[in-house]
C-alpha cells in the first residue's frame, strides 16, 4: 500500500538515527531509568540488541534497503516475536513460538530493532490496561490515570519515549484508548489490511494489528512497512484505492455524545471540534445513536462468544489462572445461541446500511477517543460498567469495517488527557492520515 506523498517522515520514529549501537545503548538507558516500570513484560537481552546491531550494519555495507535502519520498537504481547514468550497477559498461558508474527516480521525485514513484549489486559480483553497479572501500567500523565488498555504497554513505552514505535492490537478500541490515554498516535488500520498470523486474537473476525507513534507523519512512514497480503492469514486484504486528501475536506460531527458527566472533557472536545471545522471546506451533522448502537454489539452481543471460541479449551483447563474480571467477561459467551448471532448479525446489517450512508456526505468522521478518563481506583470500584464506558466511540469501528486513526488534541483544565479520533470507510488511510495532519496541526496542540 502506498501513502505517499506524506513526507517520509522515519526521522521522527527516532531520535537516535545514528549507529545501530548507539541507539541500542541508548535505549538500554532508558530502560534502566525506568527499572520497575511495568510496561514491558519481557525484553530483548543487551547481548542479543548488540547482535542485532551487528547484523543491521553488516546489512547495510551490503547495500541493502533498511527503511527502518536502527529504529527500535516493541510489540504487545499477544503478537509472536521469536525468542521471546508470548503470555498474551497470563503466565499459565505461555508459549514459545519459534517465528515471528508476519507483522513483526515486516518491521525486521526493514530493519527496526525489537526491544521487547509489552503489558497488555489479560487476552486483549479489556480498555482499562488495569487486567495484568504483571503490574498495572499508569498514564504517563500521572494523577493515578489508567493507561488504557488493552494494548497499555505499547502506548505507555512510546510514550514515554522509551522505543519509537510499538505494535497493539485493537477489537473495540484497543489500539486507541490507550494513545488517547498517553497522548501520542493510534492507528488502526482497515481490518486484514495488515496480517495478523502470529496474533492470539481477541474476536478474529474483528481483530487487526495497530501501531502507536509519536506523530502522524511517523504512523504514515510506518503504514506502507506493515501493509501488505500475508498468505497464511484467511483475513488478509487486498486494498482498494484510496484518494489522497486534496485540502478539501468535508468534516462529518456527531450530535447526541455524551461524556459521562466529565463537563471539563465536554467543554475542551467541543473546542477541539471547533478548531477542527474551521480547516474544513464543510461540515455535516450525523447522529452518533446508530455508532453507539453497533458498538453495544461488541459486549453485550453475541461477538462475547467469539472472544470465547478462540480460548474455550484453554479457560475449560485453567479457569484459576484466568482473572476473574477476564472470565466473567469470556463466560458470557456461553448464553448466546445460533439465533441470537443471526439476529445480531441482521441487526449489524442494518446499521451498516445506515452508517455508511455518512460517507455520501462527508470524508471524515470526529469523535471524541473518550467520554472521560478514569483513574486506577476509580476502574477498581466498576471493572466492567466504567470500561463499557471507555469504549463508547471506540467500539463500533471493526463491526462497520473502518479505519480510524486516533490523535491526542491537548488536555483539560486539571492536566488530563483528550484524545479524538478519525474515522473513514474501509482502506481511506490514504485520506485520515493527511487529514489527522490538516485538521490537528501540531502547533496548534496545547
Amino acid at each position: 500500500m502506498t501513502v505517499a506523498p506524506l513526507p517520509p517522515g522515519l526521522a521522527t520514529l527516532a531520535d537516535e538515527r545514528g549507529r545501530p549501537h548507539d541507539i541500542v545503548d541508548d535505549v538500554l538507558e532508558r530502560l534502566a531509568a525506568r527499572a520497575g516500570d511495568v510496561a514491558f513484560i519481557s525484553l530483548v537481552d543487551r547481548a542479543s540488541l548488540h547482535a542485532r546491531a551487528d547484523e543491521l550494519e553488516l546489512l547495510r555495507r551490503r547495500g541493502v534497503e533498511l527503511p527502518l535502519y536502527g529504529v527500535p520498537f516493541a510489540v504487545k504481547d499477544n503478537i509472536d516475536v521469536a525468542g521471546l514468550p508470548t503470555t498474551a497477559g497470563c503466565p499459565a498461558f505461555t508459549r514459545y513460538p519459534d517465528r515471528d508474527a508476519h507483522c513483526v516480521r515486516r518491521l525486521l525485514d526493514a530493519g527496526a530493532i525489537v526491544v521487547g513484549k509489552t503489558n497488555l489486559d489479560q487476552f486483549a480483553t479489556g480498555l482499562t490496561g488495569t487486567r495484568s497479572p504483571f503490574g498495572v501500567p499508569e498514564s504517563v500523565f500521572g494523577q493515578d490515570l489508567i493507561s488504557g488498555g488493552s494494548s497499555s504497554g505499547s502506548a505507555v513505552a512510546v510514550a514515554s519515549g522509551t522505543v519509537a514505535f510499538a505494535l497493539g492490537t485493537d477489537t473495540a478500541g484497543s489500539g486507541r484508548v490507550p494513545a488517547a490515554m498517553n497522548g501520542v498516535v493510534g492507528l488502526k488500520p482497515t481490518r486484514g489490511l495488515v496480517g495478523t498470523t502470529g496474533m492470539l486474537p481477541a474476536c478474529r473476525s474483528l481483530d487487526c494489528v495497530s501501531v502507536f507513534t509519536r506523530d502522524v507523519v511517523g504512523a504514515a512512514a510506518l503504514l506502507p512497512v506493515l501493509a501488505g497480503p500475508d498468505p497464511d492469514d484467511p483475513w488478509s486484504r487486498t486494498p482498494h484505492v484510496s484518494e489522497w486528501y486534496d485540502g478539501a475536506l468535508r468534516l462529518a460531527l456527531a450530535d447526541g455524545l455524551d461524556f459521562a458527566g466529565d463537563a471539563a472533557m465536554a467543554a475542551a472536545f467541543a473546542a477541539v471540534a471547533a478548531r477542527a471545522a474551521d480547516h474544513a471546506i464543510e461540515t455535516v451533522r450525523v447522529p452518533v445513536e446508530p455508532l453507539v448502537e453497533v458498538g453495544d454489539l461488541l459486549y453485550a452481543g453475541p461477538w462475547v462468544a467469539e472472544r470465547l471460541a478462540g480460548l474455550e479449551p484453554f479457560v475449560d483447563a485453567h479457569p484459576d489462572d484466568v482473572l476473574p474480571v477476564i472470565r466473567a467477561v469470556l463466560e458470557r459467551g456461553r448464553d448466546f445461541t445460533g439465533v441470537d448471532a443471526f439476529r445480531a448479525r441482521h441487526r449489524l446489517q442494518e446499521l451498516r446500511a445506515g452508517c455508511s450512508r455518512i460517507w455520501e456526505r462527508s470524508d471524515v468522521l470526529l469523535l471524541p477517543t473518550l467520554p472521560t478518563t478514569f483513574t486506577r481506583a476509580q476502574i477498581a470500584e466498576e471493572p466492567i460498567a466504567r470500561n463499557l464506558v471507555l469504549g463508547r466511540y471506540t467500539q463500533s469501528a471493526n463491526l462497520l469495517d473502518l479505519a480510524a486513526i486516533a490523535v491526542p488534541a491537548g488536555t483539560t483544565a486539571d492536566g488530563r488527557p483528550i484524545g479524538v479520533t478519525l474515522l473513514g470507510p474501509a482502506f481511506s488511510e490514504a485520506r485520515l492520515l493527511p487529514a489527522a495532519l490538516a485538521l490537528f496541526p501540531p502547533e496548534e496542540i496545547a
